[in-house]
């Protein structure tokens, strides 16, 4: 088969100059031909593909679990419950007392073993009672201290900080493995020159032992979460596994600091943390934040899933900060204030098999 001697071969150069150029003779056989246009996009302004906008792992599970945890009920929905409460304890003693009244006529002896056990439930929940007012007294006690530290480091008065020191020392008297410590404050207080040292003294005696176990509890929690976000498939199995995670967390900081969480306490004290965490501005992301939610994002081009896992782990060190502050009964003076990436890393770090006497 023979070439067509007109038809054009070669390459085809395109120019993008707005001036118009004349045509030119394309020439011998693989003579790269000219062509020209006026006007057209320009490479240079095309966006680089690896720096295309990805968006960040959205933490679904805690914001469930802060919706759960912090929302206030309105007063119609108190009403509604505690209305319901009531009626359903009304209802359920008459229905008790009247079995145990029809038992009595039939059979003396079972209905006295009723009577005695309906006693014994009665004494059990007055005792259940008089626990949860007591942890809550507690911690009014700690918050007390709290704002008197506060207030004593505002004013530099000595007398405050000894009031402060003194009750600290009262918190814990009945726990026999700070007794070194307390009996080394005791022997070191006088020392103390000025409000501010009375205090870093009493926080490093005391406190510095309890916010390392702390430390641990929110690592452990933070692992849980992140666990529990990237590896339960189902839907609500995830929010379930962190709101435990979460409350068990604060319960342990209310042991570890001092207080006695029981069940309506234990609540109550999570609602608190949430509080304490909207009134300080902690939910929003600070510079201990944003570090790990570019590690999120990192994760999420290989798993959307451990993406997520990172973020709801940070947010819940985050929440155990918070948790640590308003357990504590000391602002941090001396000691230094724990980080969420700091907290999330080593956490982490023991998910994937870190040695946890390293720590």
């Amino acid at each position: 088969m023979t070439d067509d001697p007109n038809r054009r071969r070669g390459p085809v150069l395109i120019e993008l100059d707005s001036a118009e150029k004349p045509a030119q003779d394309p020439g011998p056989r693989h003579q790269p031909r000219h062509e020209s246009r006026q006007d057209g996009p320009s490479p240079a302004d095309a966006p680089p593909i690896d720096e295309a906008p990805r968006a960040l792992p959205r933490p679904r599970t805690m914001e469930m679990v802060s919706r759960l945890v912090g929302r206030r009920p309105s007063r119609l929905t108190r009403l509604f419950i505690n209305s319901g409460v009531a009626l359903f304890t009304f209802l359920l003693s008459i229905a008790a007392l009247d079995f145990i009244d029809s038992l009595l006529r039939s059979y003396p002896v079972l209905g006295w073993i009723g009577i005695a056990l309906f006693a014994l439930f009665t004494l059990a929940a007055l005792g259940m009672a008089w626990r949860e007012y007591r942890a809550w007294a507690r911690f009014a006690m700690i918050d007390a201290i709290q704002r008197q530290a506060g207030a004593a480091l505002a004013d530099d008065s000595m007398d405050e900080a000894r009031h402060v020191t003194d009750q600290l020392l009262s918190l814990y008297r009945n726990r026999p493995e700070m007794e070194w410590h307390r009996a080394r404050l005791s022997e070191t207080r006088g020392d103390a020159v000025d409000a501010a040292t009375l205090l870093a003294m009493a926080e490093t005696e005391l406190l510095a032992g309890l916010d390392q176990q702390a430390r641990r509890e929110i690592e452990a929690a933070s692992r849980t979460v992140a666990a529990a976000t990237a590896l339960i498939p189902l839907a609500l199995a995830d929010v379930a596994a962190a709101l435990a995670a979460n409350l068990r967390m604060i319960r342990r900081m209310a042991e570890i600091y001092g207080g006695r969480a029981g069940a309506v306490g234990g609540w109550r004290l999570a609602r608190t943390v949430m509080a304490h965490l909207v009134a300080t501005g902690a939910v929003a992301a600070g510079d201990d934040l944003i570090q790990t939610v570019a590690g999120g994002g990192v994760m999420a081009k290989l798993s959307r899933r451990f993406g997520e896992g990172v973020v709801n782990g940070a947010l819940t060190a985050r929440v155990g900060i918070a948790a640590m502050e308003v357990c504590r009964p000391l602002p941090f003076i001396s000691q230094p204030r724990p980080k969420v990436g700091n907290l999330l890393t080593r956490g982490l770090k023991g998910l994937f098999g870190g040695d946890d006497e390293a720590r």
